[in-house]
């Protein structure tokens, strides 16, 4: 079994391969407690809860 390619590929190819490399966005879903856009899974920065439950005290 060999390392080196059977082949070489041109720029168009490899560029074309390396075209689907892109920041996607950032999932936002709404808090179940206040309603503000959060990232899922984390604590809310606007009342502090997650999952219905306060987790830290927030000064308003």
């Amino acid at each position: 079994m060999s390392i080196c390619p059977k082949n070489k590929s041109s720029k168009a190819r490899r560029d074309s391969r390396r075209a689907n490399w892109k920041m996607g966005t950032t999932n936002l879903v709404k808090c179940s407690k206040c309603g503000a856009l959060v990232m899922p899974h984390r604590v809310c920065k606007a009342c502090g809860s997650y999952n219905k439950r306060e987790i830290i005290t927030v000064e308003d």
